[in-house]
């Protein structure tokens, strides 16, 4: 059954959708801010989202553009305002469509199948379990990282932190931004932690004689960044 996570501030708004969807097979999850949301997707697996704009103290468009630090979720924004920038900036955070309040039931299962249509064709190919840069790549079905003819096996969070920087290289990433994508936030891990991992990382690939001086850099008195 797909699985759809639901976010948004209105009680109303959250039994209207899910009322519009069940009939139609699909699960729904229900939260009403983006802090929930976030943990819910580090947590559970769902096949689409339905994202909120305004919203008291995490909005909508910063929801999203965290989440696309860890998740290709296929996201489809909703909100009362229909401007164009509001489109344009949508699509730029990584929203894969956009839907104006008050919404007619058939368009948003059109735009619900449209876009999952879109996403299963997008991923589904011979190598979508790799995530791929250059001649390297992560492997989410082993948890590795892959070289050449190396292949180095990786901690679940030596994973998650290449995996965060590497979808999307030459981004600097401070320790801040990297503890909340690895870590649980509610978990108060100490930010020297990030450092501790990085340190710990490099000499395992150094070890494996990856050339990881060649990519993964420091910035200093910021964090850290992927580079090809």
């Amino acid at each position: 059954m797909t699985t759809i996570l639901i976010v948004d501030d209105e009680a109303r708004m959250l039994n209207l959708i899910e009322l519009f969807l069940k009939p139609h097979g699909y699960s729904c999850v229900k939260v009403n801010n983006g802090h929930e949301a976030i943990q819910r997707l580090k947590k559970d697996e769902f096949d689409l989202m339905l994202l909120d704009i305004m919203m008291p103290e995490m909005s909508g468009w910063e929801a999203c553009e965290r989440i696309r630090t860890f998740s290709t979720i296929p996201i489809i924004m909703l909100t009362a305002r229909d401007t164009k920038a509001d489109l344009i900036k949508g699509i730029e955070l990584g929203s894969d469509d956009y839907l104006t309040k008050p919404f007619d039931e058939d368009v948003l299962l059109a735009k619900i199948k449209a876009v999952l249509r879109r996403h299963n064709n997008e991923f589904n190919t011979a190598d979508s379990h790799l995530l791929i840069r250059g001649d390297i790549s992560l492997d989410y079905q082993s948890y590795t990282l892959n070289h050449g003819e190396k292949q180095i096996t990786l901690t679940l969070k030596e994973f998650k932190l290449l995996e965060s920087l590497m979808k999307k290289p030459e981004r600097v990433y401070t320790r801040e931004q990297l503890l909340l994508m690895v870590w649980d936030s509610r978990s108060h891990t100490e930010i020297r932690t990030v450092d501790s991992h990085i340190r710990n990382l490099r000499d395992k690939l150094r070890s494996s004689q990856f050339p990881i001086e060649d990519h993964l850099s420091t910035v200093w008195g910021i964090g850290y960044q992927w580079k090809v």
